[in-house]
């Protein structure tokens, strides 16, 4: 890996900074004269052809200038950005927001997705918060008529799953009670791993209900992300990146195709809460996304409900804002999914 000179990493950071700042090449001249460097224009001209050689820059054929590469944002993003954090007045505008919206769930994810599309001009994504692996929390079984029997599954979080079971021989209320008991001390707080381990231990009829809450538990487990809501496309589609009919239809999917977006943020996000993921280019991966840069977090609480949101804009994005609006958004809506569902 070549270790670039801090005066490379200086113009290699004006580059970018002043291309995100108006989509055009940058020339030595410019450089030189914009933030007056003491050197000639002849040195600062022989450091971007160096750094084009590395690969952090390109020369458009069209210009004389030069432009960061995907190299030279990712270099930008992980060595010269520094620790970014919105303006104070603006954290407090969008937590006094969220704290209106904290007694209605339903407000939250389109709220977050409003706000990380206005605050930094790109489009956003947010995904509903979702269990990471089912935990039992409480067995009901309701007599009704004849030999059926409602089955009320209540699981950690406060998901409830009912389905009716159809028994062999009718049991009066006193005995399922007395059943629902039972399992309800042997599996509470269970993952359906962990209560396959002890269904040998049962009775019959036991068993039979046990092995119907594993099939609920799993397919509960195995449940993709759930709604999606998205805010600020169109405005990013009008930028100049986006112009051409094949990078707009790239972003499109990965705003509006479900498999795709899935298939991102789940190679992209860990399930860990708390750290933000930055993506420039589809990353060699995904070729819809050679003129994107995605900054994802995932929010929620680790190992037990998470969901995740980011932005979707242009390479020539404003790094520093998308991943500190990331960052506080996602610790918002962490802290009102800890205190509704982690009791």
């Amino acid at each position: 890996m070549n270790e670039l000179t801090p005066r490379q990493q200086t113009i290699l950071g004006l580059v970018v900074r002043e291309y995100v700042k108006n989509a055009c090449p940058i020339s030595s001249r410019a450089l030189v004269e914009y933030y007056r460097l003491h050197v000639s224009t002849a040195t600062v001209r022989n450091e971007l052809s160096l750094l084009e050689e590395l690969g952090y820059l390109s020369h458009p054929h069209t210009s004389a200038g030069r432009v960061p590469t995907h190299k030279g944002y990712n270099h930008f993003v992980e060595r010269l950005l520094g620790e970014a954090e919105l303006p104070l007045q603006e954290r407090r505008t969008i937590a006094h927001q969220f704290h209106q919206a904290r007694p209605d769930f339903e407000q939250w994810m389109p709220l977050a997705a409003s706000v990380l599309a206005s605050t930094t001009s790109g489009a956003a994504l947010v995904t509903t918060p979702q269990a990471t692996q089912a935990h039992y929390k409480h067995l009901q079984l309701i007599s009704t008529q004849g030999r059926s029997v409602l089955l009320v599954l209540v699981l950690r979080g406060g998901l409830v799953k009912q389905q009716m079971l159809n028994l062999i021989e009718p049991l009066n209320q006193k005995s399922l009670n007395e059943a629902s008991d039972r399992l309800n001390q042997l599996c509470n707080e269970l993952t359906a791993v962990e209560i396959q381990a002890h269904v040998h231990e049962l009775p019959p009829f036991e068993t039979d209900v046990v092995n119907l809450v594993l099939d609920i538990m799993q397919r509960t487990d195995t449940h993709t992300a759930g709604t999606v809501y998205r805010d600020g496309l169109s405005e990013v589609l009008q930028q100049p990146e986006f112009a051409e009919v094949d990078t707009a239809q790239g972003l499109m999917r990965v705003m509006e195709e479900r498999s795709f977006l899935e298939a991102v943020l789940t190679d992209a996000l860990s399930p860990e809460t708390g750290s933000v993921r930055v993506l420039i280019g589809g990353e060699g991966r995904w070729d819809e996304l050679q003129a994107c840069s995605l900054v994802l977090a995932r929010y929620g609480v680790t190992d037990f409900v998470t969901g995740a949101l980011g932005i979707i804009g242009p390479t020539r994005m404003l790094y520093g804002r998308a991943i500190s609006t990331v960052r506080f958004v996602a610790e918002l809506l962490s802290d009102l999914v800890y205190d509704i569902y982690a009791e």
